[in-house]
């Protein structure tokens, strides 16, 4: 039996606009917490980018930044991230690497090195609400969550791969595709987000419903007690799921709700 839902945002629960059927939702929000089904959002994107999707929902809890957030409108529930070490040597790697850019996530900010383009800045802000400029690492004075990475679409497994290679004692590798590559803390994932929300709402991952799309979604599809993937999503995910629903254009997600759940 389904006590938590959660749901991937880019590619599953967003349509291809960035946009979903908010009408739909609402019921099926006020049907979940009749039946004290929790909702859940999680996702590699900045909390306060996903917040702004739900502002009729005060009460959904976020498993932002790959997991390495927890929290609600009110205040953080779990909090993982890199040490000061682990941060500086990342950075400086990255920075070496001329057909990459990548933007810094901390706990308050994402930090953006003011050598990449005005291009890259203005696409990063459709993603990161809170970004600052920086010359250097050092002019942040907040906990570091998380790398995110842009890179050619056609090389991103090579560089998934290069990364591995040259940074495992310090993180975790993980992509969705498209030129889009994270760096995540070791162990630190969106299952292990969730299991420590479990924890706190006493739900073990077997008893929830997990909707994801891309690699950065592997480990919780494969954890929850039901991982389902969308119809659009990365071959891998296929192999590993529960069940498959409709594609995100098609409001997979809500339709399996309504159907499997409620």
């Amino acid at each position: 039996m389904t006590k938590l839902i959660a749901v991937d945002m880019d590619g599953t629960f967003l349509n291809d606009n960035k946009t979903y059927d908010k009408e739909k939702f609402a019921k099926i929000y006020q049907e979940l917490e009749r039946k004290n089904i929790k909702f859940t959002v999680a996702s590699g994107n900045q909390y306060y980018q996903l917040v702004s999707f739900f502002k009729d929902f005060p009460d959904i809890i976020y498993v932002a930044e790959n997991g390495a957030i927890v929290r609600n409108q009110k205040e953080i529930l779990k909090l993982s991230y890199f040490s000061d070490e682990s941060s500086k040597v990342i950075y400086n790697f990255l920075l070496k690497q001329p057909e990459l850019e990548f933007l810094v996530s901390g706990v308050e900010n994402a930090y953006f090195p003011i050598r990449y383009s005005v291009r890259y800045y203005d696409v990063s802000t459709h993603y990161y609400y809170h970004l600052k400029k920086i010359n250097d690492l050092a002019d942040t004075k907040d906990h570091i969550v998380k790398f995110a990475i842009s890179c050619p679409d056609d090389k991103t497994d090579y560089y998934v791969n290069f990364l591995k290679e040259n940074l495992s004692d310090y993180c975790d590798v993980t992509s969705s595709g498209h030129g889009d590559i994270d760096i995540i803390q070791p162990g630190i994932h969106k299952a292990h987000g969730l299991q420590e929300l479990g924890t706190l709402l006493n739900i073990p991952l077997s008893e929830m419903t997990a909707f994801g799309d891309g690699g950065n979604d592997l480990e919780m599809i494969k954890e929850v007690g039901d991982g389902v993937v969308m119809a659009n999503a990365d071959p891998a995910l296929l192999q590993i799921a529960n069940h498959t629903t409709t594609s995100n254009n098609d409001q997979g997600v809500l339709t399996y709700i309504t159907d499997n759940i409620l």
